[in-house]
């Protein structure tokens, strides 16, 4: 599942606001993996999922960061 939307993340202080650069940082982190086990992947059922992840886990990272 992926964050669709943006936050408002206006009030927070500055370990808050490096969790969310790392939890960002893991999400574009697994991205990256997703896409490449989706490449690696004959069983069309699994490529769709590991692409599917990646997809998300890229949503997620960029809402995260546009957030920020």
């Amino acid at each position: 599942m992926a964050l669709k939307n943006t936050l408002n993340l206006g009030n927070i202080n500055q370990q808050e606001l490096q969790s969310i650069r790392e939890i960002a940082s893991s999400h574009q982190m697994m991205a990256t993996k997703f896409d490449f086990y989706s490449n690696q992947c004959q069983d069309q059922q699994l490529k769709q999922l590991f692409k599917q992840s990646g997809q998300d886990a890229q949503t997620t990272a960029t809402n995260l960061t546009n957030s920020l």
